[in-house]
């Protein structure tokens, strides 16, 4: 792999962990456990390549409506993931951030997230997002009415003035977007930052998405042309 392309801002849906179990005869739980293990080794080896920001659908809005069960025992394996990895990624240099309205999700949770972010905040490696309780029309709905209550002028309201009131304020937009699965959709997944993001779609179920799997998306990338809008004689 060419590492002189290494995009700076992947993002990542992270499908197929209960398809994955159900291929195995396996409860859909333990299909969410093997995705923790794939989170692990792609968070590593992303800040081993020197990519900046990583950002990781983990949970969105609309999975409010999964089995009740189902929802415990995901956030009982994001608290469970959080403090084994807390040593990591602190030796590693990243820093934890939340994208998304996590007032809404359990007390635990809240505060592991909490507590990680504020050990995490000097990290210098990599920025490590988890969208959670997270929704792409939520976001530019809630930035509209943020610009609204403090005022902004319509001839004021920019794009840059825009981005800063948005979950990813001050990171650059994703280069790359990998969904796993096999599935050919955003899934209301940073529809403003996406606009010029490149799509990278694998039908490998997330729990098998290896560091090398990662590689090849990343060489992919690697081999496309980003014109951003310009004709092939404006580019260098």
């Amino acid at each position: 792999m060419d590492t002189t392309h290494i995009p700076a801002h992947i993002a990542i849906i992270m499908d197929g962990n209960g398809r994955w179990a159900k291929q195995r005869g396996l409860p859909r739980t333990d299909g969410h456990k093997a995705g923790t293990e794939a989170v692990r080794a792609v968070v590593a080896r992303c800040r081993e390549l020197g990519v900046k920001y990583l950002t990781l659908y983990t949970f969105s809005k609309e999975n409010w409506s999964r089995p009740k069960e189902e929802i415990k025992t995901l956030f009982d394996l994001l608290s469970t993931y959080l403090k084994r990895e807390e040593k990591s990624l602190k030796e590693q240099g990243i820093r934890l951030k939340v994208l998304g309205d996590i007032n809404a999700m359990p007390m635990a949770v809240r505060q592991v997230l909490k507590h990680l972010m504020r050990q995490t905040k000097k990290g210098s490696g990599m920025t490590l997002n988890l969208a959670l309780n997270y929704s792409g029309r939520d976001e530019i709905l809630r930035a509209a009415k943020a610009m609204v209550v403090k005022g902004i002028e319509p001839d004021d309201i920019t794009e840059e003035a825009f981005q800063k009131e948005l979950w990813t304020a001050g990171q650059p937009d994703p280069d790359l977007i990998i969904r796993t699965s096999g599935e050919l959709r955003l899934s209301n997944y940073l529809l403003f930052q996406c606009a010029y993001s490149e799509f990278y779609f694998t039908d490998i179920y997330w729990p098998d998405f290896s560091p090398a799997e990662l590689e090849k998306a990343i060489a992919e990338l690697g081999n496309r042309q980003r014109r951003f809008g310009k004709t092939q004689e404006q580019l260098p």
